[in-house]
């Protein structure tokens, strides 16, 4: 499974990248994740060609050319988002990089990037602020539909979002001031076309409502939900045995998930821990423990004391 994970300010803050700049960012998620280096504002994480062609259903000899572009694109991209002031308590519109540093090699098909200082919390914080989701939910989807998709699941556990101002949304979804300002065309370029790539192709169909000041269309909001799966196909889509019954626990996988990572920081569960294996690497061990009967009963005293009831 390629879980990504990022604090909820960076989710709903905004950008303008491209749709590969998008996936370069997400793709070193994984990495950090994966391989176990973490994410720090040292390392180099490495994304191959390779690697990117196959996550998102691309050629790789057009892969190539993608990443060495981006590369002289995505250092000078900034990202916009509202944190505190904390000495006067007050809002503080904050704009960084990125990334640090960025590199290409040559012939090899590989990109280095190191996420800048002020990025890497607002990605490895797993506290109770922040927003799961699989790669695989946004492997179809352009960038519009990425951003949207990303924006929705932030609000997962009600299925519904606040109404949205048009010009926080626009910005959100990462368009730019001059670009399809005209409703008529946001709507057909961007709103219509994200909505049913989402319906398509993840895990959630939604609906958007359009909010209106006189005539004029100010805001939207949206609903959504997960779509039914059968047993069999939530089995499979989860590389699971389908006739193993897995009833055992009203556990979602958004939980499963949310507490493995709170499970990895206990200091109870570090006779669990194996050799050097790092927080990101136990969680994914425990999200697995999670769907074993035997396992979650053994855990369940644990679970308790971090919230779940």
């Amino acid at each position: 499974m390629s879980l990504v994970v990022k604090d909820n300010s960076l989710i709903n803050a905004s950008y303008t990248l491209s749709l590969v700049e998008q996936r370069l960012i997400l793709l070193a998620i994984i990495e950090a994740r994966e391989t176990g280096k973490g994410i720090d504002t040292e390392t180099f994480l490495e994304i191959h060609a390779q690697h990117y062609a196959d996550r998102f259903h691309v050629d790789v000899k057009n892969t190539y050319s993608m990443l060495s572009e981006a590369v002289l694109t995505l250092f000078n991209r900034q990202v916009t988002y509202m944190t505190v002031d904390e000495r006067r308590n007050k809002p503080e519109k904050r704009v960084v990089r990125w990334v640090s540093g960025i590199s290409y090699v040559e012939g090899a098909g590989v990109i280095k990037l190191r996420f800048a200082p002020e990025i890497v919390p607002l990605i490895t914080r797993l506290e109770e602020n922040f927003t799961w989701y699989e790669l695989m939910q946004v492997a179809n989807l352009n960038l519009y539909a990425t951003r949207l998709y990303e924006l929705l699941v932030c609000w997962r556990s009600t299925g519904k979002t606040p109404v949205i101002e048009i010009n926080d949304f626009r910005s959100k979804v990462g368009l730019v001031e001059n670009e399809y300002k005209a409703m008529c065309d946001f709507k057909k370029r961007v709103l219509e076309p994200a909505i049913k790539q989402i319906n398509e192709h993840t895990d959630i169909t939604v609906k958007v409502d359009q909010h209106k000041t006189g005539r004029s269309i100010t805001g939207f909001s949206f609903k959504f939900k997960p779509k039914p799966q059968t047993k069999t196909n939530k089995a499979i889509s989860q590389g699971r045995d389908p006739n193993t019954a897995d009833m055992f626990s009203k556990m979602t996988d958004a939980q499963r998930h949310m507490f493995s990572y709170k499970l990895s920081e206990m200091p109870e569960m570090s006779k669990y821990s194996q050799g050097t294996e790092s927080y990101q690497q136990f969680a994914v061990r425990i999200a697995d423990m999670l769907l074993q009967p035997e396992k979650f009963e053994e855990l369940y005293p644990y679970l308790v004391k971090i919230g779940y009831k």
